[in-house]
């Protein structure tokens, strides 16, 4: 057996299935696109992101997962057109509501999720998905990112499948299938004959900067699910044994920063 007959795209396919992974209902992301920030807010994984990212050659942008636009309309300036999609029609109209505060005026939007036709999206020179990639189908997505771009995709995707430090599930007593990784986008990627390029980005936890044990709870909780009154003694626990370990929300986490060149011109 070689690399080529190993099917990646079951692989991922398959780990998703074990480890639970659904998408979310675009309900969900529209009650929180309601709760977030007027404007996109500067972080330090978007300038990362945005660092990283090759503009060379490009002039229209496709922001795909596009949120309320902290990548794609900070890259807006330097761009003719900048198209954002996603499934939310919350995140759409915020996305639209931050370039009209910014002042742009070369910006669209479309509505459309990763499973859905892509028949109505435009090509653009470069195209980029970031932290939006936990897709259930992983061979589908690249391929449609691959077709959609004239010059080059960026995209980010969690490495070891986990927003939450192994330790603090392992405290709490809950066995987690972390979802499939950057691992099988390279592999993918190599099966379609393209040469992705590497980096990471560092971020913190889910549960970094709560302030006192009932916010780390809180927090807790909300990327937990509910807890039960022993997972929340042992959480307790966990907090007090080193207090700013867990400020930090535990193991600080990486994104893998993956890109390539397509050969759409």
């Amino acid at each position: 057996m070689t690399i080529s007959d190993i099917d990646f795209g079951q692989l991922y396919r398959d780990q998703m299935a074990q480890a639970g992974g659904r998408e979310k209902p675009p309900s969900a992301w529209d009650a929180k696109a309601a709760s977030m920030p007027k404007t996109p807010i500067d972080s330090p994984y978007s300038q990362a992101f945005i660092d990283l990212t090759n503009l060379s050659g490009c002039d229209t942008l496709l922001d795909m997962g596009c949120g309320t636009g902290a990548i794609g309309l900070a890259l807006a300036p330097k761009m003719k057109q900048v198209t954002g999609v996603d499934y939310s029609a919350g995140m759409l109209q915020a996305f639209q509501d931050n370039a009209l505060a910014l002042g742009l005026n070369n910006t669209r939007t479309i509505q459309c999720a990763w499973e859905d036709s892509w028949d109505n999206i435009p090509q653009c020179d470069l195209v980029i998905a970031s932290r939006s990639t936990a897709v259930m189908d992983m061979a589908d997505a690249l391929q449609k990112l691959d077709q959609t771009a004239r010059k080059r995709v960026c995209l980010t995707n969690l490495v070891g499948g986990r927003f939450i430090d192994r330790s603090l599930h392992k405290a709490i007593g809950r066995e987690v299938c972390p979802i499939p990784d950057y691992i099988y986008i390279l592999n993918i990627l190599y099966q379609m004959g393209r040469y992705p390029r590497l980096d990471y980005i560092e971020a913190r936890g889910r549960l970094a900067g709560a302030a006192n044990v009932d916010e780390f709870l809180a927090k807790a909780e909300s990327a937990l699910g509910q807890l039960s009154d022993t997972e929340k003694e042992r959480l307790t626990g966990w907090y007090h044994a080193d207090p700013e370990r867990a400020h930090r929300g535990g193991e600080d986490f990486r994104w893998a920063f993956v890109s390539w060149d397509t050969d759409h011109n």
